[in-house]
């Protein structure tokens, strides 16, 4: 599957972005689907995850309340809302799918959207 991110740019503290994931080759609904995030000299760290349900879905506690992941299977997408937006979440933002959530790495990754708040 094959993975592109768009929707990163630069907003003011307390703005919003929506990033979407658009997959291609297969189905979504087949994948475990994640958000992670990067800045530079630091490890990638998970965001959020959405279960192939559709409905188990996990945060990273610096942005529960905050960001929603969700997913539209008759697009193939895979979103990312972000609400109340810090400098802290300034980063390049990835997606990625794995087969079943339980495995322990991430096969597909998409080539990252950079969001910038200040």
């Amino acid at each position: 599957v094959q993975l592109v991110e768009s929707g990163g740019g630069s907003v003011q503290v307390g703005g919003s972005l929506r990033l979407s994931c658009v997959a291609s080759g297969d189905t979504i609904c087949r994948y475990c689907m994640g958000w992670f995030r990067q800045i530079p000299d630091k490890e990638r760290e998970g965001v959020a995850v959405i279960y192939t349900d559709g409905v188990t879905i996990y945060y990273d506690d610096s942005v529960k309340g905050r960001f929603t992941i969700s997913q539209d299977n008759a697009n193939n997408t895979v979103y990312l809302q972000m609400n109340t937006l810090l400098p802290e979440d300034t980063a390049m933002y990835y997606c990625a799918a794995k087969r079943q959530c339980s495995d322990a790495e991430w096969t597909y990754w998409g080539q990252g959207t950079q969001v910038t708040v200040s």
